[in-house]
């Protein structure tokens, strides 16, 4: 148990605990985005990724924003679901040596990574309606459609994408 750990008990700390965990998991992501721009080859998904580390550092403000309202501290444990999403991520990516099928690679990983994102904004979006706290669903529905925006355009990519690493 870590210093900001808080007890279960009821729905408005299982919400605090959702909100430290997609905070960490968000600082996670922006570790690990630079090293995807790095390794990707094609210009528009690094350039997609590129947006998308600008809109995390802007989630991760909204955040910051959300557990001041709610008197709370952003930070708490480790998000363990995004550190294990990342890490296998970053393993499948640094096995591909064709630059196409790491680039395609590079878009399964991170759209798995999404994917995690929109069922955790999901959730706490639903626990903030149902706990009347209307101000900040609407918060976290806006996160959840840049999740869901970011998710389409990797998939638009992957179009071409994966056309080039099926010929490699």
């Amino acid at each position: 148990m870590s210093l900001f750990s808080i007890k279960l008990e009821n729905l408005q700390n299982l919400f605090v605990e959702q909100l430290r965990d997609l905070y960490d998991g968000e600082k996670q992501i922006t570790k690990a985005l630079p090293k995807l721009i790095e390794k990707a080859n094609n210009p528009e998904l690094k350039d997609a990724l590129q947006e998308h580390l600008d809109v995390t550092n802007e989630q991760i403000k909204r955040l910051e924003q959300i557990s001041h309202i709610l008197g709370e501290k952003a930070s708490g444990e480790t998000c363990k679901g995004m550190k294990g999403v990342l890490a296998e991520g970053d393993s499948v990516v640094g096995d591909a040596e064709d630059n196409s099928v790491r680039d395609a690679s590079i878009i399964a990983s991170a759209q798995r990574v999404e994917h995690y994102e929109i069922a955790g904004y999901g959730t706490v979006r639903t626990y903030a309606k149902l706990l009347g706290k209307n101000d900040i669903a609407n918060l976290l529905e806006q996160t959840l459609q840049e999740e869901k925006e970011a998710d389409q355009t990797l998939s638009e990519i992957a179009e071409s994408v994966n056309v080039e690493a099926k010929a490699a």
